[in-house]
């Protein structure tokens, strides 16, 4: 899918600013670089500066084109711990890095102490998900709730027309006047499946600025722009766990919840045992304590019985897929869309590229079937759709993971390769 009116060149990086006014594509109303109508310095702007690179590069270009640019950081938990650790985001040097940035770039900046928020909505969830035997992925939820939720208020609430992130991915003005979230042009850092949960009320009032420009582009632009974190490491891992060993948060926040307990096969018998289902996620292969002539995979986990199931590899291919908390963004009503069955593509995990699907509605909400199945599908995940499998395509929402199955029926599968097969997805 073709990208539409891109904000950005991704051709080259502009001797000048871009310009910054230009006319709508779907009237005469002369429309600025962020798709709203009035001057760049009558739009005030709120950028979430994080004290990266992408974030502060964000600002400076909002900030050359004449904007009303006002800077926010978020700490977000006690950073004693993190402070020094290399690829460690959202640390005291972060906030040191972003006041720095603001003030060469001349702009208000202002830190919020959203520890509490972040505890109660990411931290507490994370642990949660992590005690139940899944693999939850926190950065959703962060955007989900800290950012595109109660950043976006504050925001509003200092007058600012829209938030505006680092994030890389696009989004696109549709002829209706609403937005479509869309993958970012460089593919290597598209950050679409982190973002499936922005609703369409937030991505009415959230840009994308990096959407159409590559990662040396926008450490060049930093560069150009004299910032201090141009050439600074991206953060990895996760920000609340310093260490990197997430049991150490689960057993402090879910105290009893990591309990010994019984590693079998896919009939049941007892192989060995474990200190804890926390210790595991499925697809895992490594460090699982047991001695056998075949690998062995982490199939299952029953966090209510203590109990892990390992099998052969062929084991972990899974074709339907049971969500939970689905957010639709794509065209018309969920239910409407999906009807008797909707033709997609589905992403299981970030580095995982997108696999041809159906999209249906089943008794307990909505399932996905994919076409060929993947293999370490786990309860936690998001699995994202998107309408095509390569290149700016549109994300249409998605869901979290509640449950997988393996093979279908052999009618049923035979019929789902067919229809796959006509459409040239196999």
């Amino acid at each position: 899918m073709k990208s539409r009116n891109p904000l950005y060149k991704t051709s080259q990086i502009p001797d000048r600013p871009v310009a910054a006014v230009r006319r709508s594509s779907i009237g005469p109303t002369m429309l600025n670089s962020l798709d709203l109508e009035g001057r760049p310095q009558d739009t005030r702007v709120v950028v979430a500066m994080s004290g990266g690179v992408d974030s502060s590069a964000t600002a400076a270009l909002l900030k050359s084109e004449g904007y009303d640019v006002i800077g926010i950081t978020l700490q977000l938990y006690d950073h004693g711990a993190a402070t020094h650790r290399k690829g460690a985001c959202c640390a005291g040097q972060d906030i040191h890095d972003a006041r720095d940035v603001a003030a060469r770039l001349g702009i208000p900046h202002y830190v919020l102490d959203y520890e509490s928020r972040f505890r109660e909505s990411v931290i507490d969830r994370f642990a949660e998900s992590y005690a139940a035997g899944e693999t939850p992925v926190p950065c959703i939820e962060c955007n989900r709730s800290i950012k595109f939720r109660d950043l976006l208020a504050t925001a509003r609430e200092l007058g600012a027309k829209v938030l505006a992130t680092g994030h890389y991915v696009s989004s696109r003005r549709m002829a209706d006047g609403t937005r479509a979230l869309v993958c970012a042009a460089d593919a290597d850092r598209d950050q679409s499946y982190f973002l499936f949960a922005t609703t369409r009320d937030q991505l009415a009032d959230v840009r994308f600025p990096l959407g159409d420009m590559t990662k040396p582009q926008v450490r060049e632009l930093a560069r150009r722009f004299g910032l201090s974190v141009a050439d600074k490491h991206d953060s990895q891992d996760i920000c609340f766990v310093p260490t990197g060993r997430y049991t150490d948060i689960v057993e402090r926040l879910k105290p009893g919840a990591i309990a010994a307990g019984d590693i079998v096969d896919l009939a049941g018998r007892v192989l060995g045992h474990h200190q804890g289902v926390v210790n595991f996620t499925i697809g895992q292969r490594r460090g699982l304590g047991i001695a056998s002539r075949d690998p062995l995979y982490v199939v299952k986990i029953d966090a209510a019985a203590r109990r892990v199931t390992v099998g052969p590899r062929e084991a972990l291919r899974m074709h339907r897929i049971a969500l939970r908390d689905v957010n639709w963004i794509g065209d018309g009503a969920l239910e409407h869309a999906v009807g008797s069955g909707l033709e997609i593509f589905v992403k299981v995990r970030s580095t995982r590229a997108p696999q041809a699907a159906w999209l249906r509605s089943s008794a307990k909400g909505y399932e996905v079937e994919l076409v060929n199945g993947e293999d370490g599908v786990s309860p936690g995940q998001a699995c994202v759709f998107y309408d095509a499998p390569a290149g700016q395509a549109r994300v249409l929402g998605g869901g979290f993971i509640a449950s997988a199955a393996p093979m279908m029926p052999a009618r049923d599968n035979a019929m789902l390769h067919q229809a796959a097969a006509m459409r040239g997805h196999v």
